[in-house]
């Protein structure tokens, strides 16, 4: 049982990944290869303020939300002049300074990392894994929070106009460069929160963990799942994050697994497993339509339908 949870919680850290990588790639449309740098950078700092400065776990995660969110003010601001494909680059380059700062910088550990992370604990009793996995919930619940009253607001209105036409976005008045800026800070921000919670679970952080391939496979999940959406970034986060473990005797080809899940997928269900105007959106919404449809005009149901 122990094992499960554990998978659990890395289930819920690559959720929280991706729907946070879902407010710049899914609600505004800005191409982002760089979610795993900002995901090391809030780990590398909570690892650190933890170590040296004996710092509460608790007191790390806004640290590592702050640290995290100016990183991707940067990013965002560099953004502001560059597109599409150059600013993919751009983002994809960043993975590689950022692992270069965490191996070669003495103050990071170097190559060995940082490593004897103390444990969290609530009232002198340390944490254990059920503990993570329950503190990784609220996490969760939290980023999908935020990203569902985005989906309801002015501001997240105008993100979406943004992605669909950048130049009407900003002729009826929105300010489409504060607003870049400021998705790139809410979804580096909450990377970084879920940094703060990797470091102390395996209790080591090293530069390797935080590489391009890892961005990679955050976007594949959200890909995978449906871009745009709350749901389609957490149920590709929970199918192709436990995928590994069901299929360990072929873990030496993960990246292998997801790039031919990631082509199946965008050659026939561009719009990922729960995205609009996937398959099975569109048969549920059917489905629920028709059923509806009954309920109001008296039809009884069919012989075993659901009640």
């Amino acid at each position: 049982m122990s094992y499960w949870i554990v998978v659990g919680v890395t289930v819920v850290i690559y959720a929280i990944l991706t729907v946070s990588l879902n407010i710049v790639v899914g609600y505004v449309g800005q191409p982002n290869l760089a979610q795993s740098a900002f995901f090391g950078i809030g780990a590398y700092f909570a690892a650190v303020f933890s170590t040296r400065y004996h710092t509460s776990f608790w007191w790390t995660i806004p640290l590592a939300f702050v640290t995290a969110g100016a990183a991707g003010l940067a990013l965002g601001a560099i953004s502001l002049r560059l597109r599409e494909d150059f600013l993919a680059i751009t983002t994809i380059g960043l993975n590689f300074v950022v692992v270069a700062v965490f191996q070669y910088a003495p103050f990071f550990g170097g190559a060995v990392g940082i490593y004897a992370i103390p444990l969290p604990s609530i009232a002198g009793h340390p944490f254990g894994n059920t503990a993570f996995l329950v503190v990784g919930l609220v996490m969760l619940a939290s980023v999908m929070a935020v990203s569902k009253y985005l989906e309801h607001t002015w501001f997240g209105a105008s993100l979406m106009a943004i992605r669909d036409d950048e130049t009407a976005a900003s002729s009826i008045g929105v300010p489409v460069a504060s607003y870049k800026v400021m998705a790139f800070v809410l979804s580096a921000a909450f990377a970084g929160m879920a940094g703060s919670l990797y470091a102390p679970f395996l209790s080591v952080v090293t530069p390797t963990s935080f590489g391009f391939t890892e961005s990679v496979v955050i976007l594949a999940m959200l890909i995978f799942g449906g871009l745009g959406t709350i749901r389609g970034a957490v149920v590709g986060a929970l199918i192709l994050g436990s995928l590994p473990e069901a299929f360990r005797f072929i873990s030496n080809y993960r990246l292998l697994t997801f790039g031919v899940v990631l082509l199946l997928m965008l050659r026939f269900q561009p719009e990922g497993l729960l995205g609009d105007g996937s398959v099975l959106v569109k048969l549920t919404r059917r489905s629920v339509g028709a059923l509806r449809q009954r309920r109001r005009s008296g039809t009884p149901d069919p012989p075993g339908a659901a009640v």
